[in-house]
C-alpha cells in the first residue's frame, strides 16, 4: 500500500472511530497549517484561521463566537449543534454578522449536527467547544486527534479521570488548546496575582473564594423528545434518562439552560464559577501545576426535584505551602487573599459574560480592593515577578495558534483548577476530610473517595484512547 493510500480515510471509517482522539491523530493527515502574515498579508485568505463552532447555545452566541469573529485574521466558517433549530439560528447569526461587516450578502457558513463530521472538514483549522460540561473532554480529545486547535469552555472536564486523559492527549498532539478561564485575561485578576506573588500583603495565609449559588427546582414530567434534537447523543457518556426540557435547554430562546443544575452533566457552581476563581487563586498562590493535599467541608443538596446540584456550602482545603483555601457561596463573589500584612480582594465587579449570568450587578463588589489603598497603587518593579499579559482571551488563543506558543490558560493548568473544584465537590458528597496526592492524582488510602475520580461511561460515547 502506498503512503498516499495509507493517509486516506473514508467518512464512515472516521465516524466509526467514535471518540478515539489520539488514534485519529495518527490517521488523519493533510490538515492546513497557519502561514505567517508576512507571506500573504494579514487579511489574505491563506492566512486566515478558519473556525468551526461546536455547540451554539447561550455561551457560544453571547461570548465565544463574538469573541472570535471580531478579529480579522479569523473566520467562523462552520457551526454544529445536536439541535438542528439551533444550527440554523447560528448559521443566520454568523452570516448576518459577516454581511454587516463586509457590506455584502454573506452565505458562507456550513452546518453540521454531528461534530465528528465537522472535524472531517480539512478547511477548518480550529474549533470552539461551547457544549455542556460532560462533552468538553470527549470533543477536545477527538479534535486534537484530528489536528485541530481548540478553544474550550470551562470546566475542563466532568471528572478528574477524563480531565487527565484530555490533558495527556493535548500534550501528545502538540495542538494549541485554550481553556475558557477568561479571568486570566482581565487586568485586575492578573494584577492581584502579581501583588500577592510579590509579597504586597506579606506571607499569604488564607484565600477566600466566594461563588454564586443555584436554586433547586421542582420535579419535571417526561416530555416527547423534539424532532430537532438528537437527545441520545446529547446525553453522551452519561446515563440514559427521560427527556424533559428543563434537563436540557430551552426550545425557545437562549436563556440559561437547565443542565447546569443537574449533577449528571456537571457539579454545579463549584465547577461552573469555581473553575474561574480557583484558577485565579492558584495563579496567585503559584500552585497552578499542583493542588490541595487536604479537603473537607459540608453542603446542602436538594432532597427532591430535577435540579440536584449543591446548594449552600462551605468547603476548605490545605495546600502543601501552608495556605488554606475557603470556598463558599455565602462569601462575596470573588477572591480575597489574606496575608500577614493585609488583604486584597478581586472580582469581576459588575462585568458579566452573558446577560443571564447569576450575579446581582447592583450588589457587585469592587473589581479590586485592599486593606490599604497603597497596596493596589503599588508598581510592580522590573526585577519583580511579572505574569503573562493577555488583553483578550479569544485573541490570545488566536495569537497562540499563529505563534504555536502556549496560551495563557493551557489545558494542564485548566485540568488542575478543575481538579481542585472536583475535590471540593467530593468533600461535599462524602462529608469528611479527604487526603489528596497531587502527583499521583489519587486520594490517599481511601478507596471510596477514589471511586469519585471517574464515572461509568455509556456506549457508544465512552472515551477511548
Amino acid at each position: 500500500m502506498s503512503q498516499e493510500q495509507k493517509n486516506v480515510i473514508s467518512r464512515r471509517q472516521f465516524l466509526d472511530l467514535g471518540i478515539k482522539g489520539t488514534l485519529a491523530s495518527s490517521i488523519i493527515t493533510g490538515f492546513p497549517t497557519i502561514v505567517p502574515a508576512s507571506v500573504f498579508g494579514k487579511n489574505a485568505p491563506s492566512n486566515r484561521i478558519n473556525i468551526g463552532a461546536i455547540g451554539t447555545g447561550r455561551i457560544s452566541r453571547g461570548h465565544d463566537m463574538p469573541g472570535v469573529w471580531k478579529f480579522d485574521n479569523a473566520q467562523i466558517m462552520a457551526v454544529c449543534d445536536l439541535d438542528s433549530n439551533r444550527v440554523e439560528s447560528a448559521k443566520k447569526l454568523v452570516n448576518d454578522f459577516y454581511s454587516k461587516k463586509t457590506g455584502k450578502e454573506f452565505d458562507g457558513v456550513k452546518t453540521y449536527t454531528d461534530y465528528r463530521e465537522l472535524l472531517l472538514n480539512k478547511d477548518i483549522d480550529a474549533v470552539l467547544v461551547s457544549t455542556p460540561d460532560h462533552w468538553h473532554a470527549p470533543i477536545v480529545i477527538h479534535a486534537v486527534g484530528a489536528k485541530k486547535d481548540v478553544y474550550m469552555q470551562k470546566p475542563a472536564s466532568l471528572t478528574i479521570s477524563e480531565g487527565r486523559m484530555m490533558a495527556n492527549a493535548v500534550k501528545k498532539s502538540g495542538r494549541i488548546v485554550q481553556v475558557g478561564s477568561q479571568q486570566r485575561s482581565s487586568n485586575q485578576f492578573r494584577y492581584a496575582a502579581e501583588l500577592v506573588r510579590n509579597g504586597r500583603i506579606g506571607t499569604l495565609k488564607t484565600v477566600y473564594v466566594g461563588l454564586p449559588g443555584d436554586p433547586s427546582g421542582d420535579e419535571e414530567p417526561q416530555m416527547p423528545i423534539p424532532k430537532n434534537l438528537n437527545y441520545d447523543m446529547w446525553l453522551g457518556t452519561t446515563p440514559d434518562v427521560y427527556y424533559t426540557e428543563k434537563r436540557v435547554h430551552p426550545q425557545s430562546g437562549f436563556d440559561r439552560p437547565g443542565w447546569l443544575r443537574c449533577e449528571q452533566f456537571g457539579a454545579g457552581m463549584i465547577t461552573g464559577w469555581g473553575s474561574h476563581h480557583i484558577d485565579c487563586a492558584h495563579w496567585a498562590m503559584n500552585t497552578e501545576h499542583t493542588g490541595p493535599i487536604e479537603i473537607w467541608g459540608k453542603a446542602d443538596f436538594p432532597k427532591k426535584g430535577l435540579w440536584n446540584v449543591h446548594g449552600i456550602f462551605r468547603t476548605e482545603a490545605m495546600y502543601e505551602n501552608g495556605v488554606r483555601m475557603v470556598v463558599s457561596n455565602e462569601l462575596p463573589n470573588g477572591i480575597k487573599f489574606e496575608g500577614t500584612e493585609g488583604w486584597i480582594f478581586v472580582s469581576r465587579g459588575d462585568a458579566a459574560v452573558t446577560s443571564s449570568d447569576p450575579t446581582a450587578k447592583q450588589n457587585a463588589p469592587k473589581a479590586l480592593d485592599a486593606s490599604d489603598p497603597k497596596i493596589i497603587t503599588s508598581v510592580i518593579g522590573d526585577n519583580e515577578i511579572h505574569l503573562t499579559v493577555s488583553k483578550d482571551h479569544h485573541g490570545n488563543w488566536l495569537e497562540s495558534i499563529v505563534s504555536r506558543k502556549e496560551p495563557i490558560a493551557p489545558t494542564e493548568i485548566g485540568h488542575r483548577s478543575c481538579t481542585a473544584c472536583l475535590l471540593h465537590h467530593a468533600a461535599m458528597k462524602l462529608d469528611r476530610k479527604l487526603f489528596w496526592n497531587p502527583t499521583q492524582e489519587r486520594f490517599i488510602n481511601d478507596p471510596e473517595a477514589n471511586l469519585l475520580l471517574a464515572r461509568e461511561q455509556r456506549a457508544p460515547y465512552a472515551i477511548k484512547i
